[in-house]
């Protein structure tokens, strides 16, 4: 499939195109459409940038696995050329059925990463200081100007690479305090400082934070809601009363994480095989099933419209658990993003590639609802 940049206007685009306005103006009356647009937040999720320059190259088997800074800079290009671009009326000879189809995607109001920032939080010095993965994440996925950074606002999530990594003692929490400081000062005012994305909650103790767009309550949890690795705070309680607070009344509610429903962020021990897998019954290698429960049931009774998570990095899903729709786009260092709109009653989502290095973008998959 070609990749798709500013379409030419040739009799078959606009056929195409003027057959997606005439169906979803079918669905869509004039005034609700000029409503949904008016009101609606544009974002771009993505996951899993596994940024691994060390003082000396990169991180061991970065090179080999793609996790170079030359595919970040693709992926940062194709990020800023997305609105420019339409929302795509057929994927791969398909129709698709997003209420935006034929439209330009317009202002986007941020990019949401769904943790591992980093490759293994590693690249510090032989002292505390800042490390140079954190400083190469920051070098693309701060927002700035230019071809080689983000134009957008970023919401930042930390994964399982961040997090696990033990620093050299006596400073073992050193490499995850790093990275926890970073989203702190990134998100969470104070009286005297005001951070460069704030947000409406910011719960100190995990990490936690919420923020509101027209149409739909936003809430970051880090790898899971739940955590209590290496050190985590659960932040459970706080996320009850985050939507106790915010999210009454049905208002739409998106969660980010880092772990999904998907089989790899669900294997367990097998002490038989002696690896993790789906077969085994021991402890869980990332969240348990209890963990999923808890959160599941937190959830019911709001209006979860979706939840966007990362961890696995080939494959892009989109699939439902417990009542809930899921996303998971490609890892960020392989292309993979997410383009949402949030309308007043709908909500459309379309996987993207990032598919050469001049910043062109493949549309691969859709995913369209009423909310």
């Amino acid at each position: 499939m070609a990749p798709i940049l500013l379409p030419v206007m040739n009799r078959r685009n606009f056929l195409r195109s003027a057959s997606a306005a005439v169906s979803t103006s079918l669905l869509y009356p004039s005034g609700l459409l000029a409503a949904q647009e008016k009101e609606a937040s544009t974002f771009i999720f993505t996951n899993d940038i596994h940024a691994c320059r060390m003082a000396n190259g990169l991180a061991p088997n970065c090179a080999a696995e793609g996790k170079t800074d030359e595919n970040l800079l693709h992926h940062v290009r194709a990020i800023n050329t997305v609105p420019q671009l339409s929302w795509p009326a057929e994927i791969s000879g398909k129709p698709t059925t997003l209420v935006g189809a034929g439209r330009k995607i317009g202002t986007l109001r941020g990019v949401v990463i769904g943790g591992d920032l980093t490759d293994d939080g590693r690249g510090q010095g032989a002292i505390p200081g800042e490390g140079y993965q954190l400083r190469q994440f920051s070098q693309r996925y701060q927002e700035g100007v230019g071809p080689d950074r983000v134009h957008f606002p970023v919401y930042l999530g930390l994964g399982n690479h961040d997090l696990d990594q033990d620093g050299p003692a006596p400073h073992v929490d050193w490499y995850r305090r790093e990275l926890r400081d970073y989203v702190e000062l990134n998100h969470r005012s104070t009286v005297f400082f005001k951070p460069p994305v704030p947000v409406t909650s910011y719960d100190v103790e995990s990490d936690c934070y919420s923020w509101d767009w027209p149409n739909v309550h936003l809430v970051q949890t880090q790898r899971f809601a739940g955590d209590t690795n290496k050190g985590a705070v659960s932040g459970l309680k706080w996320l009850a009363d985050d939507l106790a607070a915010y999210a009454t009344n049905r208002k739409p509610v998106i969660l980010f994480q880092h772990y999904g429903w998907d089989p790899f962020s669900t294997e367990v021990w097998d002490a038989d095989k002696q690896t993790f897998d789906q077969q085994g019954n021991g402890p869980p290698h990332w969240w348990s099933a209890e963990d999923r429960a808890k959160m599941v049931e937190l959830l019911r009774p709001y209006n979860v419209i979706g939840l966007f998570h990362g961890h696995q990095h080939e494959t892009a899903m989109i699939y439902n658990r417990d009542g809930i729709d899921i996303f998971k786009p490609k890892a960020a260092f392989m292309g993979g993003f997410a383009v949402v709109n949030v309308m007043a009653d709908a909500m459309d989502v379309v996987f993207c590639e990032a598919s050469h290095k001049d910043g062109s973008v493949q549309f691969t998959e859709s995913f369209s609802k009423k909310i």
